[in-house]
């Protein structure tokens, strides 16, 4: 969520203070600039219109990988058509095709017994990793795991949940008892693995236990991956990860981490009875796709470089239900930004810049930025004729007059021309106070990692991202469309075309800071 006022520190004097504005910018000066006649086509009413169209309940959520998405990207398609944007896709279509490549716990050819009983998978047990394994070994209670005085190499520790550190629980992300859960199953896991057990069984607590059926729904979905794409982080190993709702449990490899309900506790308090663990996983391709169109620039020197556009189309469809809700809309997450860029699309159709300007709705962002991946391996247009991308992510919530611009400072910053465009554009249009702060790297969010302009500022493509951060909505049901504050996501709307107008009729384009390496 947005900080207090007091703590943010204008952008601008971030910037003086880390590394001057040099003359690399070719923008205009901001005295002298003004929007263009086609900003009036951006407005509150379509931004409204579109998104309860897209993240109203009829899309169901949006998941990748499913038939919602893929109605959700032919709806944006048409979109796209009726504006009068030309397809970029594949075969001349408005689609570049790709597969994610989903690895999961096999619920077919996987098991668990314990005292000749038998576990049904994703009710009774669940796998609270994604490994494989094949144990049996005799179980050893030890309560809350507090005697470490118990020998526990080569048996199966059945432990009682109990409370995680009240700092690990994350604030954002899901609900309050999914965070505890997921924070509670790390911390005990990962010390009764290092004690040398060769595989741990949980017994959830109270808390735990009224969320067991939410953990099975997200950790049955596995882990995911894009086929052909660039691998994620390429450029640099210790660059900040990205902290997702749905990323199972970190913990060494092959031993079996289970979570069993609170009821089970009974039948597990005596020692030595014998645990078959069956874990096998099993892997599978679907279809996911980009949605990408174009506006041909009108100087034939310059129409053949790329001012990009970026958002992402899929959410977390539909999942365990929060207070009688299961349709996870995304209405923030990335609705906000979907239609932002269909607004801007229709001011760019009724006046086009010098440079072209390229539309891209990146699949499967949820997944582990698929999407882009894939597009920044199998670009439509070459990386090298990219400008700028200017991506969004959550652009419609918290305080009014406030908004965060990533990848404005180092490490983050590749391109400080492009920084001093933004800074212009904000004057220019919407005059947001800019927090600063979600662009360090101390950040605990790790925000600037955690979207899709990650995988083209890793290759040089000078790349900024626009947000108004997370919120307690965030990745829940109640991420709806009546909870977006719409003049805001109008300005942001706003901010986020005048960059791309100043970027596009610029005289030289904005170049990378020289030396810049992602970290």
């Amino acid at each position: 969520m947005t900080e207090p006022m007091s703590r943010f520190l204008p952008i601008a004097a971030l910037l003086l203070l880390s590394a001057p504005l040099t003359a690399q910018s070719a923008a205009t000066p901001t005295s002298s600039l003004k929007p263009p006649a086609a900003i009036s086509a951006i407005r509150q009413q379509d931004l409204e219109h579109d998104l309860y169209s897209l993240a109203g309940d009829a899309m169901r959520g949006r998941e990748a990988g499913t038939l919602d998405e893929l109605r959700a990207s032919m709806w944006l398609a048409e979109e796209m058509r009726k504006i009068g944007l030309a397809p970029k896709g594949d075969d001349g279509s408005w689609f570049q095709w790709w597969n994610m490549r989903r690895t999961r716990t096999s619920p077919s050819a996987s098991s668990v017994r314990i005292g000749g009983r038998l576990y049904a998978l994703w009710t009774g047990v669940v796998p609270t990793t994604n490994v494989e394994a094949l144990v049996s070994a005799p179980t050893i209670f030890v309560g809350d795991a507090r005697d470490s005085t118990l020998d526990l190499s080569g048996r199966i520790a059945v432990a009682t949940l109990v409370a995680p550190p009240a700092g690990s629980v994350r604030t954002t992300t899901n609900t309050y008892e999914y965070n505890y859960a997921r924070s509670a199953i790390a911390a005990m896991s990962r010390a009764l693995t290092r004690r040398g057990a060769a595989g741990v069984i949980l017994v959830a607590d109270a808390i735990t236990d009224s969320v067991f059926d939410g953990v099975a729904t997200v950790q049955a979905r596995g882990s995911y991956d894009v086929v052909g794409g660039v691998p994620r982080f390429t450029r640099n190993a210790n660059a900040a990860r990205p902290v997702s709702s749905s990323a199972p449990v970190a913990q060494p490899a092959m031993v079996p981490v289970l979570l069993v309900r609170r009821a089970a506790l009974a039948d597990l308090r005596a020692d030595g009875q014998v645990a078959d663990i069956r874990l096998e996983t099993e892997t599978f391709d679907y279809p996911s796709l980009n949605i990408i169109g174009a506006v041909r620039g009108t100087d034939p020197a310059l129409r053949n470089e790329y001012v990009v556009f970026s958002s992402h189309q899929d959410h977390d469809g539909v999942r365990y239900t929060v207070a009688g809700d299961s349709i996870w809309n995304g209405a923030d997450d990335n609705g906000s930004t979907s239609v932002a860029l269909l607004a801007i699309a229709r001011a760019w159709v009724k006046q086009p810049s010098k440079r072209s300007a390229l539309f891209i709705f990146h699949g499967a962002e949820e997944r582990g930025l698929l999407g882009s991946r894939y597009h920044a391996a199998h670009p439509v247009v070459p990386l090298d004729r990219i400008v700028a991308v200017l991506n969004g992510d959550m652009i419609g919530r918290n305080n009014p007059d406030t908004a965060a611009l990533l990848g404005a400072q180092p490490p983050h910053r590749n391109s400080v021309a492009l920084v001093q465009m933004a800074i212009d554009a904000n004057r220019a249009t919407s005059r947001f106070v800019i927090d600063s702060s979600w662009d360090r790297p101390t950040h605990a969010e790790g925000w600037y990692f955690r979207s899709d302009h990650v995988p083209y500022a890793e290759r040089s493509v000078p790349s900024l991202f626009f947000s108004t951060n997370l919120h307690p909505d965030y990745h829940t049901p109640r991420d709806e469309p009546k909870n977006i504050d719409y003049p805001k996501l109008t300005r942001m709307t706003r901010w986020m075309y005048m960059t791309g107008w100043i970027a596009a009729n610029a005289a030289r384009r904005p170049a990378i800071d020289p030396g810049f390496v992602l970290r």
